[in-house]
């Protein structure tokens, strides 16, 4: 290989390393190997930037509005809570749940699909009695298997789409990979009903371990003249108690949440401590405080003074590794951690002296402002809010599935291309109103965008540098058999996808397996619709699509039981592609 075949594979296995091994942001690692290709002379701008012109990543942004617009109006949920019904026993349950999560992803994010069915699931599974864990993974890997049966149900696709346009002049249509896509959503979601019940153990997600995680509640008074007035919170000796943390004071009947600890202490106020029973024991010894009633109990989760959030740490949380204490959560987002919840279970110990890791579940006490606040930002996927202020506006929820249905009708029949389409649909969703230009703008995930647009450069720099001829030549040989040379190719893509983001695994194994195909002699389309379903096929970690990780907590499960139901679905989903993909797509 040439000198710039060298460098370009070397940047490449830089990246994944970097991206499966360190903390650094996807976007900022792909825009630092960006900007090497261009300074090293391994590509110029023009080729390096070609990725952020790319109609499939455009239209990428697009479906974001209108997937917002969708969330927004409520339209998912409506959708939802229509079909879900009130099955007698699991299975029936599972079947009802699958079928809607499964057609909604194939038409709109996947993330969207899951986050709307998160809260409705655990709210019907409280109400028929059924075990979430049951239920949350499965509604995980439906959504994944549903978005590759069209060109829009998932990024992936239209990222491969935009490489086949820009490279081949090779379009998809909108139901191209349906001949693919719904058996292998059929066969997946046939084992996931018959095996899920088996493979998942019954684990209890944060919610309903309520009682356990949120311990108890006690309620002291500032004797009025004691020794505690007109003192700071840490002056009085509360910041650092044993067995139990200040969480609220009432004062005049107005709570205040997530009291910094120089909050000065007013006779009468009402102290309101979260911890072990021996709680109690240790704050009547605190010169000026009285107990309010002399009685502990449960905290009231309905009480309308209180906000309660459920947040799963996402990659981008500033505090990882770090202590709760050390790393001023209360003071960087203004709420108090009431639980933490890390594979099913509640650690125990003090809060404060947790370390918080990717994945960590928060039950989290704050003001109704920070659902608002915190729902677009990257540190959280927040999952669930009880007693949110800004409820769906449903009475615009058939507007948005009306706008939904004219983007998929508009496409199919080909009056419109993909791009077209959504383009079109975002602005009838913003002019209808089903959601604002300042939100839409904020569900545009951009990390995203730029993760894909730069991971382009680096496929380009495979290509031209004769990087990816070389890996193919090492991986094939004019004698092998097509069937099996695809079988290679989607082990790869799966192989990345589980340990780098899915559409930077679909990018860089692109120029590969198109490499592949011109050595063997055999056309390149069976190769491009092996990598748009090997790239989405992540069900072994938690951390290899975003659905994944969101279900963790709310779940409780632990990483063997992504292994446990993942694994075999890995291999059928496979099996079932690898099959039927030269049967649709002939070499």
């Amino acid at each position: 290989m040439a000198w710039d075949a060298w460098l370009s594979l070397s940047c490449v296995i830089a990246v994944l390393l970097a991206l499966a091994l360190t903390r650094i942001a996807p976007d900022a690692l792909l825009m630092a190997s960006l900007a090497f290709l261009v300074v090293s002379g391994v590509l110029d701008p023009s080729q390096a930037l070609a990725g952020f012109s790319n109609p499939g990543v455009m239209t990428i942004g697009a479906l974001y509005v209108v997937a917002a617009g969708l969330k927004e109006t409520g339209a998912v949920l409506w959708v939802a809570n229509a079909l879900l019904g009130q099955p007698a026993t699991l299975k029936r349950a599972q079947c009802r749940m699958l079928v809607p999560a499964s057609v909604l992803s194939s038409f709109m994010n996947n993330t969207t699909v899951v986050a709307m069915f998160i809260p409705a699931i655990q709210e019907w599974s409280r109400k028929l009695g059924l075990t979430p864990s049951k239920l949350l993974l499965p509604l995980s890997y439906i959504a994944i298997l549903g978005g590759t049966c069209t060109l829009i149900g998932t990024s992936t696709n239209l990222v491969v789409d935009g490489l086949l346009q820009s490279e081949k002049q090779v379009s998809l249509g909108m139901f191209d990979l349906a001949a693919v896509g719904i058996p292998v959503l059929l066969i997946g979601g046939v084992f996931l009903t018959l095996f899920a019940d088996r493979l998942l153990p019954r684990r209890e997600g944060v919610i309903e371990q309520l009682d356990h995680a949120r311990e108890y509640s006690v309620e002291f008074v500032v004797a009025e003249g004691g020794a505690l007035v007109d003192k700071t919170i840490a002056e009085a000796g509360l910041r650092n108690l044993r067995h139990g943390y200040l969480v609220d004071i009432e004062r005049g009947g107005r709570l205040m949440t997530a009291v910094p600890p120089d909050t000065q202490l007013m006779s009468g106020d009402v102290l309101i401590f979260i911890g072990a029973p021996e709680c109690a024991r240790e704050l009547r010894r605190v010169r000026g405080l009285t107990p309010a009633n002399g009685d502990i109990h449960k905290l009231d989760i309905d009480n309308h003074h209180r906000c309660l959030v459920e947040a799963v740490i996402g990659s981008d949380f500033a505090g990882l590794g770090q202590t709760v204490k050390a790393s001023r959560f209360r003071s960087r987002y203004q709420a108090v951690i009431l639980s933490i919840s890390r594979q099913g279970q509640r650690l125990p110990g003090k809060v404060g002296d947790i370390q918080l890791q990717v994945g960590d579940t928060l039950l989290m006490e704050t003001g109704q402002q920070f659902v608002e606040q915190y729902r677009y930002r990257k540190d959280f996927l927040l999952v669930s809010a009880l007693n949110d202020s800004t409820p769906p506006d449903f009475h615009k929820a058939p507007i948005a599935m009306a706008v939904l249905s004219m983007l998929v009708l508009s496409a199919a029949s080909g009056m419109l291309s993909i791009l077209e389409a959504a383009l079109l649909a975002a602005g009838g969703m913003l002019v209808t109103g089903c959601i604002t230009v300042s939100k839409a703008r904020r569900y545009v995930d951009l990390s995203v965008l730029i993760v894909i647009s730069a991971s382009f450069a680096l496929g380009a720099a495979m290509t031209t540098s004769g990087a990816a001829q070389a890996i193919a030549g090492a991986l094939v040989d004019a004698r092998m058999a097509p069937w099996l040379a695809l079988a290679m190719v989607y082990l790869l893509t799966t192989l990345f996808t589980e340990l780098i983001t899915n559409n930077a695994a679909a990018v860089l194994m692109f120029p590969i397996a198109m490499s592949v195909a011109e050595q063997l002699g055999v056309d390149f389309m069976p190769f491009a619709v092996a990598i748009m379903f090997a790239a989405s096929a992540s069900f072994m970690t938690p951390l290899g699509y975003q659905t994944n990780l969101m279900v963790y907590g709310p779940g409780g499960y632990r990483l063997l039981d992504y292994l446990r139901l993942g694994a075999p679905l890995s291999l059928i989903v496979g099996t079932t592609a690898v099959g039927l993909i030269p049967m649709v797509w002939p070499f």
